[in-house]
């Protein structure tokens, strides 16, 4: 028996989503942040800085100095969909 999710409450719907997600921590301008993104592209922007042979604090960093109003880890999937090879 399948269950469409619409049916299910949305307290469920929110929990299966948080559960999807991870957290990546970084230091960013001497402050600690936790990034909450899921694990897709957190495997994908930790190739792209091996790839370019660069920590993934670097290029977060250069992400949030660049990201505008738009939220950081919003930032950090467009960033990771211009820099996927």
């Amino acid at each position: 028996m399948r269950i469409c999710t619409a049916q299910l409450p949305t307290v469920l719907r929110r929990e299966n989503y948080r559960n999807k997600m991870k957290k990546l921590s970084v230091s960013l301008s001497g402050h600690q942040t936790s990034i909450s993104m899921e694990p897709e592209f957190i495997d994908a922007l930790r190739k792209i800085a091996q790839a370019h042979r660069r920590s993934v604090a670097a290029i977060i960093g250069e992400i949030d100095a660049g990201r505008g109003e738009r939220n950081l880890s919003s930032a950090i999937r467009v960033w990771i969909l211009q820099h996927k090879d």
